[in-house]
This record gives structure tokens, sequence and C-alpha cells, in this order.
């Protein structure tokens, strides 16, 4: 059978995009060296005249002119803003400060700038006797991980480490609720609102599968409206129904916005009207089909919360942590567009996955288990990507959970159509070959962050992490009996 990879590497392509690699890693280690030498740098300014201000012994203010003046003497030779060094200068400092470790490992090109900011930007809610601690698991989750796979498991740690639970700070940041109108220019303005993060993200999912719908619709229309002009007699020439029916599917297909522009079009419709006002599936007997979408989010909950014996917060997946109440109100819920998976509290294998909106077993597994698309740094949420069979189902690969994984449609198409290569591992871990052969492992993203409860009875006999297969490998809809015991809500 032909191969349908389009990208071939010769020898000599091998050869050049080795020397590539090869000098990309040299230079991206001395860009990290460099990078972490001027903030020590940037720090020993804030330092100076956090000095001069001591040694004089006066006010405040007098303390700003030293810093102000040190940072446009530093301004000078960055070819910044003073205002912007001083900015640098203050973040620089806090980072020294109270990252020690992280610049250190920064330094020896082990972490990178992302990284850096993904980890300051976690521990910021975090008071200054509980960032330590924090630093040193955060650096160590960082190994081997893009900053974008690491931030969510980043802000999940801090949350579990902060002194005040999450359930107290999301009552009172709820009181901030609100929205704003802010003017940017050119008769436009950005509309903002301040809600749950569960909120905002169902609303951005129905917004975005609405969108979707459109695209979907209009390039259809556009293909049919081309096959009726080219049919003999085409065009509608007569000017009665079958013209106005080609012209509507010309006026849908010509449609070009953008996905973000469908966005902010369907959000001002249904403010202003409660209904998608450009619906392209509408018809004269009535409203069309994407009124009926509904938002679909994916909420990862540790079973101990779930039952009420630990509040550690639920994952709204690849965006924020939940406080336990919502989340228990969720499970607890028939009437929820959401998939609740359950954890275990030490592992954080899948215990269990159910929905109240009917979907294949098996799709249900696979996306508690991989969240995202699976090749490596990639975090497109894996409502977004498309499963894939990692043995071609057409070469004779089944449809079976260990063969199956969620990829997005840029690296389905390059794990198709280039060099690369994948296979999946036990546990559903899958290892990526480059053109060049060298091997980069992606694991199943581990569900929250946990730490071995003081009465766990299973502190001798550890479990083997191993995840209950709620889905029927035959890959049918319909799932095989739960043996397992109920789990309620403890309300």
């Amino acid at each position: 059978m032909h191969s349908k990879r389009l990208v071939v590497f010769t020898d000599g392509d091998a050869a050049i995009l080795a020397d590539v690699v090869a000098e990309v890693q040299k230079t991206q280690a001395v860009i990290a060296a460099a990078q972490a030498a001027q903030i020590r740098a940037l720090a020993r300014a804030g330092d100076l005249a956090r000095t001069q201000a001591v040694r004089s012994r006066r006010n405040v203010r007098d303390h700003d002119m030293a810093l102000r003046g040190i940072a446009a003497e530093v301004a000078g030779v960055m070819r910044l803003a003073d205002r912007s060094v001083q900015r640098q200068i203050g973040d620089a400092l806090n980072l020294v400060e109270e990252y020690p470790q992280t610049v250190d490992a920064w330094e020896a090109g082990e972490i990178t700038r992302g990284h850096v900011r993904a980890i300051v930007d976690a521990g910021a809610p975090l008071p200054p006797e509980a960032r330590a601690g924090f630093e040193h698991e955060a650096l160590r989750r960082c190994e081997g991980q893009t900053p974008g796979r690491v931030q969510g498991e980043l802000r999940l740690l801090a949350e579990r480490l902060h002194p005040r639970t999450l359930a107290e700070r999301h009552v009172e940041a709820c009181e901030t609720r609100s929205v704003r109108v802010i003017p940017v220019g050119d008769g436009m303005s950005d509309l903002c609102a301040t809600v749950p993060s569960l909120l905002a993200d169902a609303i951005y999912d129905r917004l975005t599968q609405q969108a979707r719908s459109i695209v979907d619709v209009r390039g259809q229309a556009a293909a049919d409206a081309r096959a009726a002009n080219q049919a003999p007699g085409g065009g509608g020439t007569d000017g009665g129904e079958d013209s106005e029916a080609v012209s509507r599917l010309e006026v849908i297909g010509s449609d070009t916005r953008t996905m973000d522009q469908l966005r902010a079009d369907l959000l001002t419709d249904m403010l202003l009207t409660t209904q998608p006002g450009a619906d392209p599936t509408r018809t004269d007997d009535g409203p069309g089909a994407l009124g009926a979408i509904r938002a679909k989010v994916q909420v990862v909950v540790p079973v101990l919360t779930l039952l009420g014996r630990d509040d550690a917060p639920a994952d709204l997946v690849g965006h924020a942590p939940i406080d336990p109440a919502t989340a228990r109100q969720l499970a607890g819920s028939t009437r929820s567009p959401l998939e609740r998976i359950l954890t275990h509290p030490v592992t954080g294998a899948v215990l269990h996955v159910d929905t109240y909106q009917r979907t294949a077993a098996i799709d249900r597994y696979l996306r508690a288990r991989d969240q995202h698309c699976r090749f490596p740094g990639c975090r497109l949420p894996a409502i977004r990507c498309e499963v894939d069979h990692t043995i071609d189902a057409a070469h004779g690969g089944p449809t079976r959970v260990e063969n199956l994984a969620h990829l997005c449609q840029r690296h389905h198409s390059m794990k198709q159509f280039t060099a690369w290569k994948v296979t999946q591992l036990p546990g559903g871990v899958l290892q990526w070959t480059s053109p060049l052969g060298h091997h980069t492992l992606d694991h199943p993203p581990s569900l929250g962050v946990h730490f071995r409860p003081t009465d766990d009875p299973a502190t001798d006999d550890p479990p083997t992490g191993d995840p209950v297969d709620t889905g029927d490998p035959s890959g049918t809809d319909d799932p095989p009996p739960d043996t397992s015991p109920p789990i309620r809500a403890p309300f």
C-alpha cells in the first residue's frame, strides 16, 4: 500500500535539520542564561534604590525618586522607556526574592521565560510563607512540559496550597461581578463581563459551536450554489422559487466572517434579541438550528470533594479551578450540560465518567483521559479536537481506546502528511518520533493535584493508577453496566 505522506526527508534534508536543531538548542541555553542574568541585574538595581532610601532615612517619595533615577539610567542601555524599565525592575526584584529556585533553573536552561511567567502568575495569590513549597513542586511539574501545558496544573497546585479555601475566596470574588464598556476608538468598544469561570467558559463554548455551524453551513451553501448554476438551466433565470433559493445559497456562501467576528456578532444578536439573528439555517417555517446549540464544558471533580470529605477544588479542564460547592451542585444536577469526571484522590486516575447528554461511551472516556490534543505541547481542548486512530483504521487499526487519541486538526494533518510518527503505549502514553528520530513521550494529563490523605487506607498498598474503562472497548454507543457503588452528593 502506497504511503500518503506528502513531505519526504532526504538524507541531505535530515542533515540540515539536525544542524538547525543543534544550533537552536545551543542558543536556547545561551538565551535563557542571558535572560536570567539580566533579571538578576535589574533586581540589583531595585535593591540599590531600596538601600539608598534606607540610608537617607527619608519618605516613600524619596525612594520612588531614587528608583526613577536608576530606571532612567538603565533605560538608556535597554532602549526602552524609563517607566517600562521601572516596572521591570520591580518585577525582577520580586522574582529574585520570592522565587530564587526558579531563577536558578532558568539560568541553567532547565526552563524558559514562559515557565517562569506561569510559575509567577500561578503563585501570585499565595501568601509569602506558602511560596517556597509551591515553587519546589512547580519546578518539578515543569520538567519536560511546555508552559501552556503546565499552567493549569500550577493553578490547581496553588489553590491546594493556599491557606484560605477556594470556596471562601470565590464567595468574595463573586461580589465583583460586573459588565463594563470600554471605548477603544474608531466607533468600537470592548464589552467586558466579570462572571464565574464556569459560566464564562460555557458562554464561549456555545458561541464557538454556533460559529462553527455557520462556517459549515456556508461552505455547503457555496458548493450547492455552484452546482445549481452549473446545472442545465441553472442560475434560476426565470425569477421563480429556484432563483430565490440559488440567490439565498449564494448570499450564505459569500459570508467571509472569521470565527472571532462570528462569535462577536452572535453574542450581540443573542443579548439584544435572544436569538442568533444571522442564522443561515433559519427557514420561513421557524427559527434555525443555532438557537438549539447548548454549551458543553468538562469538569474534573476529585471523588473526596464530591463526597464532602475534602475541599480540593474541581478543575474546569484547561482553564481554571472551580470551588467545591459549585462542583457538588453540578454533580447533583441532572440538567447540567457537563461531563462529570470522578478521579482517585491519590493517583488522579479516572474512576467514573458520566453525562446526561448521551454520547458514545468510548468518546466520554477519551475526553476524560486526554483533555486536550495529544501532540506534545498542544493545549487545544479535546472537545475542539478529532479522535484519531493511532494506527489508521484503513491499515487495520482497531477502534478501541488503546488505539485512539485526540488530535487537533493541525497535528492530525501533520501525522498524516509528514514524517512524524506516533505509537500508543500502555496507559494511553503516546510516543512521538520526529523526522530526525527524536522520541518524545506525551502522557495523559494528571487530573488535578493529588496529595495522599493522612488517613488513606491504601498507604501500604498504593493503587496501580490504572483507570476504570468507562467505555465499551468495542466502540459501540452503549456503555457496559456500571457495577461500582453509587456516588452521590452529600446533600
